[in-house]
């Protein structure tokens, strides 16, 4: 079971980072959802609950009354306890009994992943732990949280390789679909009514996946599809993903509608489509565990402007899993928007996209997303990658 694989692989990292214990603290988690949550139960909480595991191994779920069944069936957690009131005293006992030095809370500058504990929430859990004398004991939880969504179990795994695979059956039906005359919308279409009949979940909004750009001037990048009809000489890219039992795909497919005349793309769309695949390659064999992804990000972004092309105006890659866009290390370059990101260690177990980008003049956008997984020696593609231009006819 997909809980207890990652409550026991919380208590690993926090006896790597000797940090005595992790409270995930939430309420009424159906609206306000501690990322975090989908880790330590399969239900939402009601009431104050809090969730705590602890380096010695000891498991603790504290929770309403009427939540308590829900979490005792799941078998997790050595105590169960419950209240009717309030949590505070059972809360404050259970800390005192644990007397942690160190007391890890979701809360982070720089990752949203890890500051799930709402302002409100880290004021009361503050106050609860004033009164008994523990509060100057509170850390941040970023390394525990960003270590526990980053080292992919064997089930995560599994899954997110399901969600890939069906990803890639869909746009290679959807490649049979493509033509001159069709709309950014119907093609987006087709596919929606693929991921429906498949019974399958969209990884991101449903608004913009996929996403579907053709031709040149389009918004590139995180938006809807539109009425722009798809043209011979069009270069047409698309990003989309689906979600199997929680976990997410996010790949990008770049197409060439050929002129009638033409029985293969002109020289500059081969040579930026050539230029991507070669600086996906060279950010894949730079990547290994305890590497910073400022330098992956480095390696594709120096190659492609070394080849005339300006450089891509985001990151190279993001971490993948229950979300499309997730954990904290990222590939990227040091820029204030990414904060500490760039500069955090790569881990074994990391699922990464590698997407560089470039346009050229008059046909439109080369943009390709490889998923990877960061392995002992290396990185490895989690599917075929595209090497060859997608022809359309």
């Amino acid at each position: 079971m997909l809980i207890r694989e990652k409550v026991n692989q919380a208590i690993q990292i926090l006896k790597e980072y000797e940090i005595d214990c992790w409270i995930t603290f939430v309420r009424e988690s159906s609206i306000m959802h501690d990322p975090m949550l989908d880790f330590l139960i399969q239900s939402d909480v009601t009431w104050h609950s809090a969730f705590i595991l602890t380096n010695t191994g000891q498991t603790y779920a504290i929770v309403g009354q009427m939540d308590a069944q829900t979490i005792e069936d799941l078998g997790v957690y050595d105590h169960v306890l419950s209240y009717v009131k309030g949590i505070k005293e059972q809360l404050c006992q259970t800390i005192k009994k644990l007397n942690p030095s160190k007391i890890a809370v979701n809360y982070s500058r720089d990752s949203e992943i890890s500051d799930g504990l709402t302002h409100g929430m880290y004021m009361t859990l503050s106050e609860f732990l004033s009164e008994i004398g523990y509060a100057d004991r509170i850390i941040s939880a970023e390394k525990v949280t960003s270590s526990l969504r980053a080292r992919k179990t064997s089930t995560e795994l599994a899954r997110i390789k399901k969600a890939i695979h069906q990803t890639m059956a869909i746009i290679e039906k959807a490649a049979s679909f493509i033509a001159p005359g069709r709309s950014e919308k119907e093609i987006a279409a087709f596919m929606i009514a693929e991921v429906e009949k498949r019974g399958l979940d969209f990884a991101w909004e449903k608004s913009h996946c996929p996403a579907v750009f053709t031709g040149p001037e389009t918004a590139e990048a995180h938006y809807r599809p539109t009425e722009r009809k798809v043209e011979r000489g069009h270069i047409l890219n698309m990003d989309f993903g689906v979600k199997v039992k929680g976990y997410c795909s996010d790949i990008q497919r770049t197409f060439y509608v050929l002129r009638e005349e033409e029985n293969e793309p002109p020289e500059e769309v081969q040579k930026g489509f050539e230029t991507i695949v070669t600086a996906i390659e060279k950010a894949r064999q730079s990547i290994r565990p305890g590497v910073q992804g400022l330098a992956v990000d480095k390696a594709a972004r120096d190659y492609i402007t070394s080849q005339g092309y300006k450089e891509f105006p985001h990151a190279l890659g993001h971490q993948v899993g229950r979300f499309a866009h997730d954990g904290t290390a990222l590939l990227g370059p040091a820029w204030e928007k990414y904060a500490q990101k760039p500069f955090l260690p790569l881990e074994t177990g990391m699922v990464f996209t590698i997407e560089p980008r470039l346009k050229v003049p008059k046909h439109g956008i080369v943009t390709i997303e490889e998923m990877v997984v960061v392995e002992e020696d290396g990185a490895e593609f989690l599917a075929p990658p595209q090497t060859k231009l997608l022809l359309i006819k």
